[in-house]
């Protein structure tokens, strides 16, 4: 288990960086790539543990997948072109490879086994076998289906309207991906916007898709062929970077090529909301997927409330934030957050707990954490728990800390951003 040791910032943060693929569309560029027809060729991919979970799962289902660096190769042949693994899915970490896949491997006929971490075996996975039932698919596995392992048996699925109570891109990805061999027409509809990779990137691989307000649906029947995709940098990834610039004193960070698709812009929003020094330049596409400059500046911080539609827009970088709030004057309340308890950990205690250790004023509440400032933090040990997100942001307090704070288990970063404290170092150079 690696352990770091974060450096106090003495003289700023400074510097240009580009921050790693963005995870969600690496995932869905080699799983959409695989089911198309004809060859799609990737770049910027992250070069991830859970994105290479997902590459080692598309191979066992006979895809060709060739990688190098951040550069993908894939040889689709359709659905038609998958085969029976011989042996099980091991998703790894990967909360998005195992519920995507669950509704590609719905629609196919033959058996899988789905397994992951320990991780993975906690996190409920009904949200997705239910409605993959409903739409005919056989799945079982411990608790119904509810925990992994999960027993796919794929066939012939029927086009299904399925009103989601959350708003969550894994269940209505799973769901569209499902829908694109099933009978008829399936639609999700969320109480909210979930992020919408799935649906910009179904389209520049030639499929019809239809967006009507809170509604997404598609025909079933319909074929993928290869594209040329581009990742743009993980705007989840950034934002901890971003936080870092807004609260060091004597910091300016430039970020090139940020993905700033509007399902995933909260960050930026509660930014500017709570006074930071953030400039959005340089605006432009990559295929489907908005990109700019983000450039960020130390800043007069202050407390804002956070909830409501704006939580599925800033789910994960909420630890980020909660650092973020112990150096803004005044209090900050993110709520309508209970999503947090079941990711890697339960972000919500896992946040608060440790935080305090530092000398935060930060308490839980049912959805969410009350956290008043500003603090000074001091040094201690903390934990990752398994958890990318979490170490990341206890990375962040070392930054500002008038003692030495170590992190444990570091090695989870490389989730997600497996340059995090080299680009840490560049900045304090």
């Amino acid at each position: 288990m690696e352990q770091q040791l974060v450096k106090v910032v003495s003289k700023g943060l400074n510097g240009c960086l580009s921050v790693p693929g963005d995870k969600s569309i690496s995932h869905r560029a080699v799983m959409f790539g695989s089911i198309a027809k004809g060859r799609t060729e990737v770049t910027g991919f992250l070069t991830g543990e859970d994105c290479l979970s997902t590459i080692k799962c598309m191979e066992k289902l006979g895809v060709t997948i060739e990688q190098d660096g951040d550069k993908v190769s894939i040889e689709g042949a359709g659905f038609d072109g998958l085969k029976e693994p011989t042996g099980v899915l091991d998703v790894g970490n990967s909360g998005t490879t195992i519920r995507l896949i669950s509704g590609i491997l719905s629609s196919l006929p033959f058996s899988s086994v789905l397994v992951g971490d320990d991780s993975i075996a906690k996190r409920p996975m009904a949200r997705v076998t239910g409605p993959l039932k409903m739409m005919n698919a056989t799945i079982d596995g411990r608790e119904h289906g509810q925990y992994t392992p999960l027993f796919i048996r794929g066939g012939h699925l029927n086009g299904v309207n399925f009103v989601s109570p959350i708003a969550s891109a894994q269940v209505k990805s799973s769901i569209l991906l499902a829908g694109l061999r099933a009978k008829g027409k399936t639609t999700v509809t969320e109480p909210h916007r979930s992020r919408d990779h799935t649906e910009r990137m179904l389209k520049a691989f030639g499929v019809d898709v239809e967006v009507n307000g809170l509604s997404v649906s598609i025909q079933g029947g319909q074929e993928l062929e290869g594209a040329n995709i581009p990742i743009p940098g993980d705007i989840s990834s950034a934002a901890f970077m971003l936080v870092a610039g807004a609260m060091v004193p004597n910091s300016e960070i430039t970020l090139t090529n940020v993905g700033v698709n509007p399902t995933r812009t909260g960050i930026l929003d509660v930014l500017i909301e709570m006074g930071a020094d953030l400039v959005v330049a340089d605006e432009k596409l990559f295929g489907q997927e908005p990109v700019a400059t983000l450039t960020i500046k130390t800043s007069q911080l202050k407390g804002i409330t956070i909830g409501g539609e704006i939580i599925p827009r800033l789910i994960d970088e909420i630890p980020a934030i909660a650092v973020l709030a112990t150096q803004a004057e005044g209090t900050t309340i993110i709520k309508d957050a209970e999503e947090l308890k079941v990711k890697e950990t339960n972000r919500i205690d896992t946040m608060v707990n440790q935080l305090k250790q530092l000398g935060a004023n930060i308490e839980a509440t049912e959805d969410g954490m009350k956290i008043t400032g500003p603090t000074p933090l001091k040094g201690g040990t903390m934990q990752s728990y398994g958890d990318h997100r979490i170490g990341m942001a206890m990375a962040l307090c070392g930054l500002i800390s008038k003692e030495k704070v170590y992190v444990k288990d570091t090695e989870a970063i490389a989730v997600s951003y497996p340059s995090f404290f080299k680009d840490l170092e560049k900045l304090m150079e």
